[in-house]
């Protein structure tokens, strides 16, 4: 029987599991269970080589992070109230990565990647003064001073980030989030700052104020400032709202207005007349990224961009959901180890033991043919030798081998 369909998928699992029909188990169900086989399993288990892509993007100018896509959230057409959360399109990324083309380092290790890239802490002291008052409106002494024009050349300072928990977490698929006041549902754990402005009030306490990775609606050059808090939610907006003359920072200009604001309140804190009110910023020069750190499924490029680039990395795709019984298989060689998959873990799940000891033979039978389509590509090309390069000789020539 041809198994195209995720219909006939259901139908196998049915007979293993002693199941004919929706009065034991229901076609949602099933589907649930071929979804979480299919989507979570398979990756673990092997990496299939139909699944392996590349993905690419446009880098934004001045941005330095970028998290794994998410797939939206997807509705069973059958069952509306059913859905199928956030998750990663890509399974991870491998080695090879290009920007415009040029191969460029590719790590997964922080300590390696920021030993040649170091976010230096760059302390500008005394960028203004406090007169008694909350709020200020600053510019730092490292970018140019063009407030008028918010699509300037980028500055080269780093911007906060939210990562992709915290992009789950706002329960909408926007990378960065744009709002016109602070998410409260992203938790500080996912909130990495790059721009900190610091002073002490009247009672020697020390005030700080910092950007949230969140950005303004209309002005997304415009970062939302916060004070910072105790996790998970402790982050907390800023006395007065936001616009772009009230606590943003304009990443291009560096001119940032802020209005010093007590956490556990809410309320303004005056800063007292002369008190030196300093600022920390990363800066790099903006340019042509050199190099991509994969980490946290967040890709940050070195330098920051200074326009828009071609960024290309392998990867292997995490497949979309099944969300209905007439929907076609991708691959349909993997209809039946699908199916056995499933099966499996309907089984384990309901203790049935003997039928599970009985069919894993079979389930590990399935999996080896399915692995073998991606082996015989795997091993089609010859590994590189230091005299034979890929599948060209010395002279240029070629055979079906690859040796000359």
């Amino acid at each position: 029987m041809p198994m195209n369909l995720v219909s006939d998928i259901i139908t196998y699992i049915r007979r293993i599991i002693k199941s004919p029909s929706n009065a034991t188990i229901t076609d949602n169900l099933i589907i649930d269970y071929i979804n979480r086989f299919y989507i979570s399993d398979i990756d673990a288990r092997m990496q299939l080589f139909d699944l392996k892509t590349v993905y690419q993007f446009q880098t934004a100018p001045g941005v330095d992070q970028y998290n794994m896509p998410l797939y939206n959230v997807q509705n069973e057409g059958v069952n509306p109230s059913s859905a199928i959360n956030f998750y990663p399109v890509y399974q991870g990324f491998l080695p090879t990565a290009r920007v415009n083309g040029i191969n460029v380092p590719f790590y997964t290790q922080r300590s390696l990647f920021f030993d040649m890239w170091p976010n230096y802490t760059q302390p500008l002291n005394a960028v203004a003064q406090g007169n008694g008052g909350s709020n200020y409106t600053i510019q730092l002494p490292i970018t140019p001073n063009t407030v008028g024009n918010v699509n300037v050349v980028p500055s080269g300072l780093i911007r906060g980030h939210v990562d992709i928990t915290g992009i789950i977490a706002t329960g909408s698929n926007m990378d960065p989030p744009v709002s016109t006041t602070i998410n409260s549902l992203i938790p500080s754990t996912s909130i990495y700052p790059g721009v900190w402005i610091t002073t002490v009030d009247s009672t020697g306490t020390s005030r700080v104020v910092q950007d949230s990775g969140q950005f303004l609606t209309g002005n997304v050059n415009y970062g939302l400032l916060m004070a910072p808090g105790t996790a998970p939610f402790g982050y907390q907006p800023l006395n007065g709202g936001y616009t772009t003359t009230l606590n943003t920072f304009n990443y291009n200009t560096g001119v940032l207005n802020v209005t010093f604001t007590d956490p556990n309140t809410g309320s303004p804190i005056d800063i007292p007349s002369g008190q030196e009110i300093n600022a920390q910023v990363f800066y790099y020069n903006p340019g042509l990224p050199r190099a991509i750190l994969f980490y946290n499924n967040t890709l940050t490029l070195r330098n920051p961009p200074d326009t828009q680039y071609m960024v290309e990395l392998e990867a292997y795709l995490t497949p979309a959901a099944f969300l209905n019984s007439g929907q076609a298989v991708q691959f349909a060689y993997m209809a039946e180890y699908i199916a056995r998959g499933a099966a499996r873990k309907i089984l384990a799940d309901t203790g049935d033991s003997e039928q599970f000891a009985f069919y894993e033979p079979l389930f590990k039978e399935q999996e080896t043919l399915v692995w073998k389509r991606s082996q015989r590509q795997f091993t089609a090309t010859r590994t590189p030798t230091i005299y034979q390069m890929g599948s060209q000789g010395q002279n240029g020539t070629t055979n079906s081998m690859g040796t000359t």
